[in-house]
C-alpha cells in the first residue's frame, strides 16, 4: 500500500495524515513535489487521471483518490476511534458537516488561492477581482461557523471527527495564504486552539 501526498502547506494530503495519526495507523507518505509538478507526471496520472494528491494505491493496485474517500477506506479497515460518527444520525451529521465545511469554508479559500495569490499566477488565468472577493466570502463562512460552535466543542457535536480535520486543514492553509481568522470570532478561535493541541495536528 502506498500513499502519495505532498508536504505542508498542501491541505489535502495533510487531511489524510491527520486522520491516520488519529487512528494510530503508521503509513509513511510518498511525497510528490508540487513545485516540480510531479503530480502532473504521466506516472502519477496513471494512478489519478486528474493529477492530484493524495492518492492511495492498495496492494492489489486499486487507486483511491479524494481525501474523504481515502479516509473512509481506513475507517472501514480500523473502526476505532470512529471519525465518521456512530449510528445512523451521527454518521449523517458528520457527512453533512464535511460537505458544509467544503462549500462554506474551503471553497472560498480555494478561489482566493487560485485567482488572487501570486504563487498561482503562472498556473492559470486569474480573475483577481473575483479572487479578492473571496476574502469576504471566507470571513462570512467563518462567522457562520462561529455561531454554530457556540454550544459544542467540535464541529459535528461532542466528538472530534472528519469534519474537524477538514476545517483545521483549511483554516491553517488559509492562514498561510493570508486569510486570517478575525479576532472577534471567539468560538472559532477556541475550537482552533482545541484541535491544534491534539498531537495529530502536527501531521
Amino acid at each position: 500500500m502506498i500513499l502519495y501526498g505532498a508536504p505542508n502547506p498542501a491541505p489535502n494530503p495533510r487531511r489524510v495524515r491527520i486522520f491516520l495519526a488519529e487512528k494510530g495507523i503508521e503509513l509513511p507518505e510518498t511525497p510528490l513535489s508540487l513545485m516540480q509538478r510531479e503530480h502532473k507526471s504521466d506516472a502519477h496520472k496513471a494512478r489519478n487521471s486528474l493529477g492530484q494528491v493524495p492518492t492511495l494505491v492498495l496492494d492489489d493496485g486499486t487507486a483511491i483518490s479524494e481525501t474523504v474517500a481515502i479516509c473512509r477506506y481506513f475507517e472501514e479497515t480500523q473502526a476505532d476511534p470512529p471519525l465518521f460518527g456512530t449510528g445512523a444520525a451521527g454518521k449523517a451529521l458528520v457527512d453533512m458537516w464535511v460537505r458544509r465545511i467544503e462549500f462554506q469554508v474551503m471553497q472560498p479559500v480555494g478561489n482566493f488561492w487560485r485567482h488572487a495569490h501570486p504563487r498561482t499566477a503562472a498556473l492559470l488565468t486569474q480573475y483577481k477581482d473575483f479572487g479578492e472577493a473571496n476574502r469576504a466570502t471566507y470571513a462570512g463562512g467563518l462567522k457562520w461557523l462561529d455561531r454554530e460552535l457556540a454550544d459544542r466543542p467540535f464541529i459535528a457535536g461532542d466528538s472530534y471527527s472528519m469534519a474537524d480535520i477538514c476545517a483545521l486543514s483549511t483554516v491553517d492553509f488559509a492562514g498561510w495564504i493570508g486569510l486570517e481568522v478575525p479576532e472577534e470570532l471567539s468560538n472559532v478561535k477556541a475550537w482552533h486552539a482545541r484541535v491544534s493541541a491534539r498531537p495529530s495536528a502536527a501531521a
